[in-house]
Order: structure tokens, then C-alpha cells, then sequence
């Protein structure tokens, strides 16, 4: 059952993927250059729901705070984070992104996937050096207490929960979404190129 399910919210997920233009790498070009924020506000709304949900269903005990995963915070985070982030603005992909392009048809993106994979065999035999230089050092904390778990908090005294901490953040991403314009510089396409608008 978890399997079929695993595999029914990925194909799910993927679908989205290809509806709101995450595929196509020209389109994130054009959101990395401020031309067509269309792909920022889809994924900033993404962002801000999962996070009112998740947070809120906590709250509410619809949703096992066991079940909440935090990342490490240590020097190996941020430069996979700027190696990611650089790899995406070259490519146009991300991982996820990458193997719903592939599923698509688009060849450039099989190399996408074979240089992630390259990458991803490096990271793993090199792993015993970045751990004995203290790259993957670090802990795991929330910015507020959540109830219920067991992550410090960075900030203990705050008034409020970590939970209404991520609650109000999800609003936030929300608002900036809908008040960011859907261009930010540059005119469009060329006289004559047609870019066709993904799916709202």
C-alpha cells in the first residue's frame, strides 16, 4: 500500500510539475531574469500551503509531529544548497524536475539526470573526507518549541509556538505570491516569438 501510494502522489506531483511549466527549463530562465514570475508565485503558494498545512494539522493533531523532519544546519547544507541552486540556474532543473522532463521527452534533460547521478556517486565516496574536515558538523533545531517534539529551539522564549511560527510564515510566502507582479524586468518575448503560458 505504501509503495502504490509512494507512486501514485510522485505521478501526482509529477503531473503538477508539467502543468505549471517546472519542466521546461526556458521557464525558469525567465523566472532566474525577473521576465515571468509566473514559476515563483506557483512555487511560493506550494511553499506557503504545505507549510499552513503541515503546521496547522500538527496543531490540530491531525498530523504526527513525529512524522516532521528537520535538516542539520552545518557548512555541508548551505554549499550543497549553492551547488544545487547554481545547477539549477544552469540547467534549468532540479532533481525532481529533471526526471519529469526526462518522462516527458526532452533529451537534454537524460543528461541532467546522469551529471546528478555522477554527482551524487562523488558526494558518496567523498563523503569520509567532508565528514573529518567538519563540513557535516551540526544540529537540529526549529526557530520556536513545537510541542510534542524533540528539536530544540532556537529561540526557546518566544511567546508562541514553532507551530504558529510556520503557520505565519506559509501566510507570508502566500501574500508575497499574490502581491509579486508577474514581471519584474525585461519586455517579453522577441517581436514575432510566441511563449505560451503554462497552466494556472
Amino acid at each position: 500500500m505504501e509503495i502504490a501510494l509512494a507512486i501514485g502522489l510522485g505521478a501526482l506531483f509529477g503531473l503538477m510539475l508539467e502543468r505549471i511549466g517546472a519542466t521546461d527549463p526556458n521557464w525558469v530562465g525567465r523566472m532566474l531574469s525577473l521576465v515571468n514570475m509566473h514559476l515563483m508565485k506557483t512555487i511560493l503558494v506550494a511553499i506557503g500551503t504545505a507549510s499552513i498545512l503541515m503546521f496547522g494539522g500538527q496543531m490540530l493533531g491531525l498530523v504526527e509531529v513525529g512524522h516532521m523532519s528537520v535538516k542539520e544546519v552545518h557548512v555541508g547544507v548551505l554549499l550543497g544548497g549553492a551547488i544545487l541552486g547554481i545547477g539549477w540556474a544552469m540547467s534549468g532543473y532540479c532533481p525532481g524536475t529533471g526526471v519529469c522532463a526526462a518522462a516527458t521527452g526532452r533529451f537534454d534533460a537524460l543528461f541532467f539526470i546522469v551529471g546528478g547521478l555522477v554527482g551524487a556517486g562523488a558526494y558518496a565516496l567523498s563523503h569520509p573526507f567532508w565528514e573529518n574536515i567538519g563540513f557535516l558538523n551540526g544540529e537540529k533545531w526549529t526557530i520556536g518549541a513545537i510541542p510534542g517534539s524533540n528539536y530544540p529551539a532556537a529561540l526557546p522564549d518566544l511567546p508562541i509556538t514553532g507551530d504558529v511560527i510556520g503557520i505565519g510564515i506559509g501566510v507570508v510566502l502566500i501574500l508575497v505570491a499574490i502581491l509579486l507582479p508577474r514581471r519584474l524586468s525585461g519586455k517579453g518575448a522577441p517581436a514575432g516569438e510566441a511563449q505560451p503560458e503554462p497552466a494556472e
